[in-house]
Protein backbone atom coordinates (compact mmCIF):
# COMPACT_ATOMS: atom_id res chain seq x y z
CA UNK A 1 0.00 0.00 0.00
CA UNK A 2 0.93 3.28 -1.10
CA UNK A 3 1.23 6.78 1.08
CA UNK A 4 -2.09 8.06 -0.92
CA UNK A 5 -4.01 5.09 -0.08
CA UNK A 6 -3.40 4.90 3.70
CA UNK A 7 -4.16 8.28 3.63
CA UNK A 8 -8.43 6.92 2.62
CA UNK A 9 -7.64 4.71 5.60
CA UNK A 10 -8.83 5.24 9.08
CA UNK A 11 -5.96 6.45 11.18
CA UNK A 12 -4.32 3.45 12.76
CA UNK A 13 -3.78 3.58 16.52
CA UNK A 14 0.07 2.96 17.87
CA UNK A 15 1.15 0.11 16.11
CA UNK A 16 3.56 -1.04 18.69
CA UNK A 17 4.16 -1.07 22.61
CA UNK A 18 7.80 -1.83 21.28
CA UNK A 19 11.15 -0.34 23.52
CA UNK A 20 12.40 2.17 21.08
CA UNK A 21 15.92 2.00 21.08
CA UNK A 22 18.17 5.20 19.91
CA UNK A 23 21.30 3.77 18.29
CA UNK A 24 24.09 6.48 16.38
CA UNK A 25 25.46 4.93 12.24
CA UNK A 26 28.79 6.89 10.79
CA UNK A 27 29.17 6.54 7.04
CA UNK A 28 32.80 6.85 6.92
CA UNK A 29 34.60 7.95 4.16
CA UNK A 30 37.62 7.75 2.46
CA UNK A 31 39.57 9.98 0.06
CA UNK A 32 38.78 7.69 -2.75
CA UNK A 33 35.30 8.54 -2.05
CA UNK A 34 34.47 5.05 -0.53
CA UNK A 35 32.13 4.29 2.25
CA UNK A 36 33.08 1.61 4.88
CA UNK A 37 30.77 -0.77 6.09
CA UNK A 38 31.32 -4.00 8.31
CA UNK A 39 29.92 -7.15 8.43
CA UNK A 40 28.15 -8.34 11.63
CA UNK A 41 30.15 -10.87 13.14
CA UNK A 42 28.64 -14.80 14.28
CA UNK A 43 27.07 -14.92 17.35
CA UNK A 44 25.23 -11.72 17.17
CA UNK A 45 21.67 -10.72 16.00
CA UNK A 46 21.70 -10.31 12.15
CA UNK A 47 24.88 -11.95 11.89
CA UNK A 48 26.13 -11.72 8.46
CA UNK A 49 24.68 -9.11 7.53
CA UNK A 50 26.47 -5.33 6.80
CA UNK A 51 26.16 -2.61 8.45
CA UNK A 52 27.53 0.94 8.52
CA UNK A 53 29.61 1.65 11.67
CA UNK A 54 28.03 2.82 15.47
CA UNK A 55 26.12 1.24 18.15
CA UNK A 56 23.88 1.72 20.65
CA UNK A 57 23.62 5.42 22.39
CA UNK A 58 23.88 4.67 26.06
CA UNK A 59 22.34 6.79 29.15
CA UNK A 60 23.56 10.44 29.43
CA UNK A 61 25.42 10.56 25.57
CA UNK A 62 24.93 12.24 22.54
CA UNK A 63 24.49 10.78 19.26
CA UNK A 64 27.66 11.94 18.04
CA UNK A 65 29.69 10.98 21.40
CA UNK A 66 28.21 7.38 21.29
CA UNK A 67 29.91 7.27 17.99
CA UNK A 68 33.10 8.21 19.81
CA UNK A 69 33.18 5.71 22.34
CA UNK A 70 31.78 3.10 19.71
CA UNK A 71 34.09 4.11 16.60
CA UNK A 72 37.29 3.32 19.46
CA UNK A 73 36.17 0.19 20.71
CA UNK A 74 35.03 -1.54 17.36
CA UNK A 75 37.48 0.09 14.64
CA UNK A 76 40.46 1.16 16.94
CA UNK A 77 40.05 4.49 15.57
CA UNK A 78 39.79 8.34 17.15
CA UNK A 79 37.46 10.92 16.36
CA UNK A 80 35.60 14.33 17.80
CA UNK A 81 31.87 15.44 17.90
CA UNK A 82 32.78 18.28 15.33
CA UNK A 83 34.39 15.56 12.84
CA UNK A 84 30.61 14.51 12.31
CA UNK A 85 27.88 15.81 10.22
CA UNK A 86 24.21 14.39 10.82
CA UNK A 87 22.68 13.50 6.71
CA UNK A 88 19.72 11.22 7.77
CA UNK A 89 17.69 9.13 10.25
CA UNK A 90 15.84 6.01 10.27
CA UNK A 91 12.96 4.88 12.07
CA UNK A 92 12.17 1.00 11.66
CA UNK A 93 10.52 -1.58 13.91
CA UNK A 94 11.77 -5.02 14.53
CA UNK A 95 10.45 -7.99 16.13
CA UNK A 96 11.25 -7.17 20.11
CA UNK A 97 12.22 -3.48 19.59
CA UNK A 98 12.03 -0.19 17.14
CA UNK A 99 14.89 1.60 16.41
CA UNK A 100 15.33 5.04 16.01
CA UNK A 101 19.30 5.73 13.98
CA UNK A 102 20.71 9.02 13.03
CA UNK A 103 23.59 8.48 9.90
CA UNK A 104 26.32 10.77 10.41
CA UNK A 105 29.01 11.46 7.85
CA UNK A 106 32.92 11.64 8.92
CA UNK A 107 36.08 12.41 6.27
CA UNK A 108 38.31 13.26 8.95
CA UNK A 109 39.57 10.33 11.99
CA UNK A 110 43.17 9.46 13.32
CA UNK A 111 44.38 5.64 12.80
CA UNK A 112 43.60 2.73 10.11
CA UNK A 113 39.85 1.39 10.46
CA UNK A 114 40.39 -2.40 12.03
CA UNK A 115 37.81 -5.50 12.39
CA UNK A 116 37.88 -5.49 16.28
CA UNK A 117 34.44 -6.47 16.85
CA UNK A 118 33.21 -7.03 13.36
CA UNK A 119 33.85 -10.38 10.46
CA UNK A 120 35.41 -7.83 8.34
CA UNK A 121 35.46 -4.46 7.24
CA UNK A 122 35.13 -3.45 3.26
CA UNK A 123 35.63 -0.10 1.63
CA UNK A 124 32.30 -0.17 -1.15
CA UNK A 125 31.47 3.15 -3.54
CA UNK A 126 28.13 4.44 -2.36
CA UNK A 127 26.39 3.25 -5.90
CA UNK A 128 27.43 -0.16 -5.04
CA UNK A 129 25.66 -0.31 -1.31
CA UNK A 130 22.72 -1.54 -2.25
CA UNK A 131 24.51 -5.16 -3.58
CA UNK A 132 25.38 -5.66 -0.21
CA UNK A 133 22.89 -7.76 2.53
CA UNK A 134 22.14 -5.10 5.29
CA UNK A 135 19.51 -5.05 8.04
CA UNK A 136 17.08 -3.36 6.87
CA UNK A 137 17.07 0.34 8.63
CA UNK A 138 20.67 0.34 7.23
CA UNK A 139 18.93 -0.14 3.65
CA UNK A 140 16.61 2.60 4.38
CA UNK A 141 19.75 5.26 4.96
CA UNK A 142 21.80 3.98 1.81
CA UNK A 143 19.42 6.93 -0.63
CA UNK A 144 20.13 9.52 2.21
CA UNK A 145 23.70 8.86 2.13
CA UNK A 146 24.04 8.54 -2.03
CA UNK A 147 22.02 12.06 -2.44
Amino acid sequence: MNCKEALDMPRPENPSELPIILVSAVALINKENRVLIARRPEGKSMAGLWEFPGGKVEAGETPEFSLMRELDEELGIETRECCFSPIGFTSHSYESFHLLMPLFVCRVWKGEPKALEHAELKWVKPQDLYDYAMPQADITLISQLRS
